[in-house]
Order: C-alpha cells, then structure tokens, then sequence
C-alpha cells in the first residue's frame, strides 16, 4: 500500500476531465524517457504486461524501462483516453522511434490502467504493434520532450 506521501493526483475515481488529465500526465512522463521518474507514477508493487513480458515492481519497470529507450531511439509517444470509470482507465496510444540503424516505426497499442486509492498505477496492461514506416510516413516531430499543447493527438492526425 502507498502512503499519502507518494499521491499522484488526480485520485479515482476519475471524472472525463481527470481521466483525460491522468492520460496526458502519463505521456509526459513516458517522453521524459527517464525511468527513474516514471517509475514513481506505479505502485511500489505494480504489475504489468507489456507485449509477451511480465514485470513486477518499480526496480523491474526501471531496468524495462532502460533497455527500451535503450533501444527505441528518438522515442515520442501519443496518448488517447479511450475509457474509464472509478479507478480503471484504458487509453490508445502511438509513438514513434528508430532503430540504430536508422529504421523508423510506429508502434500502436492499447493499456489497460488500474490505480490505488493515491492515483499510483497498481497494474498495467499493455498490449503493442510495431509497423516500419520511412522518414517521410513520421508525424510526430516536436523536440524530444513533452508534446507541445498545440501539436494534434492521435484522432487529429487520422491514427
């Protein structure tokens, strides 16, 4: 159980206007790409499914964590609320990335949240596709970092 210490506001249960805000806090955090930072949004004890791998804890989802962005070069994410009610949220979202040796994706995919009583995630279920796409097929160019308030989501940009 999480103290009131670790509190990520907003709490559950959501309303459309603070699911909607969960989701973009957890996309800014994820285009950090510090692990150490989006770790603290999960549950000391949070699980997760991310494709085929099974990770538990903060110390896991740092070490996944590493290894991806470690690989996903030049990584930028969009997230989308699709749903929620209480303390659940389901989103969609994209993000593009290169390889090191230069070929670029998109990954599209889906995640399933659940949080504690402090807005901490306690499980995470995500599942992944990657599709190759040339440099020209690439819509998300902002620099690395937050996505600007400006820059369209994922229903604008026909994803």
């Amino acid at each position: 159980m999480s103290t009131t210490a670790e509190q990520r506001p907003p709490l559950p249960p959501f309303t459309r206007e603070t699911a909607i805000q969960k989701v973009r806090l957890a996309e800014d955090g994820w285009n950090t790409r510090e692990p150490g930072r989006v770790a603290l949004a999960y549950t000391a004890d949070s699980r997760w499914r991310n494709r085929a791998e099974f990770i538990t804890g903060r110390e896991a989802i740092v070490g996944f964590l590493t290894r991806k962005w470690a690989r996903e070069l030049d990584y930028r994410l969009i997230k989308e609320l699709w749903a929620f009610e209480g303390n659940r949220i389901a989103v969609r979202f994209a993000y593009e990335w290169h390889d090191d040796s230069g070929s670029w994706y998109r990954s599209y995919g889906n995640e399933n949240w659940l949080f504690d009583e402090n807005g901490l995630m306690a499980e995470r279920h995500a599942s992944i596709n990657d599709v190759p796409i040339s440099v020209s097929q690439r819509k998300f160019h902002w620099p690395q970092g937050r996505r600007p308030d400006d820059h369209p989501g994922l229903s604008d940009l026909g994803l």
